[in-house]
């Protein structure tokens, strides 16, 4: 895989199709570039060039010092997109990503055409503070591939805990194999505690989709409905599945994701 050296790091990206749009996917906390497995098929047989990467602290990125920033992230995201030349993009987040996501639509809106927002909110609220405290205070005792093994089980449904036992094993293992520190954890784990665009969404005039899985536990349904509501004129949607609904149930995440791309691609 190619790397980028921006911002005094160097970022692992992989970049695939040849269509003549392109999507630009951001990971969540934790996730690599091996996030999107079930939606970069998809999305080039669908005709557009797809560009992921990992973000600093994680994967074969480099996992410089923190705290991290969504709005540092989101300079990152900025910085490889024009190292490699690429403008009038469609930019697609995913939890933590989606908060990153925001925070490049409200620093570089000229270079977006649409902005799907999923599995996100603009603030944690009460609920999400209190887990991601506790996640906090785990990972330096018990280690990075123990908080995992607890996000697994907010992150994935009850139907996939009882009837998909083969392939929630495999998320397990690649789960509690993370090659992460805990520093770079923390790091990353510091970007969603403090972020907050609440008072900022209002600026951002593109169109814009919050995706929302219908049955997520780790960021409740009342955070995906307050993004929604404060960014005017986004379009609100949800897709089968918990917070890991892209890899739990792809093809509605897909379809709900290129349906909406779809509809503004010919955006200038």
């Amino acid at each position: 895989m190619p790397k980028a050296k921006i911002n005094g790091i160097e970022i692992n990206y992989e970049l695939e199709g040849d269509g003549p749009e392109t999507i630009v996917l951001v990971n969540g906390l934790a996730d690599d570039i091996t996030t999107w497995f079930g939606q970069r098929p998809a999305f080039v047989e669908k005709g557009y060039r797809v560009l992921c990467f990992d973000n600093r602290g994680i994967g074969k990125s480099d996992r410089p010092p923190g705290p991290y920033t969504t709005a540092l992230m989101a300079s990152d995201a900025k910085a490889l997109v024009d190292h490699l030349g690429i403008t009038g993009f469609h930019l697609v987040g995913v939890s933590m990503g989606g908060m990153i996501s925001q925070e490049y639509a409200l620093a570089y809106p000229g270079d977006l055409k649409s902005l799907s927002l999923c599995c996100t909110y603009a603030a944690p609220g009460p609920f999400c503070s209190r887990m991601f405290k506790l996640w906090q205070d785990m990972a330096p005792v018990m280690g990075v591939p123990t908080v995992m093994r607890d996000v697994t089980l907010w992150a994935f449904t009850q139907d996939f805990f009882l009837n998909h036992e083969d392939t929630l094993r495999e998320f397990e293992a690649a789960m509690a194999a993370l090659d992460q520190p805990v520093e770079a954890y923390l790091a990353q784990l510091n970007a969603i505690q403090v972020h907050d665009t609440r008072d900022r969404l209002h600026q951002i005039k593109l169109p814009t989709l919050v995706l929302a899985g219908a049955d997520d536990i780790l960021i409740p349904m009342n955070r995906a409905e307050e993004l929604h509501g404060l960014i005017t004129g986004a379009e609100f949607a949800t897709a089968k599945g918990g917070h890991a609904f892209l890899w739990e149930h792809p093809e509605p995440f897909n379809a709900a994701v290129l349906g909406f791309i779809g509809r503004h691609h010919s955006r200038r």
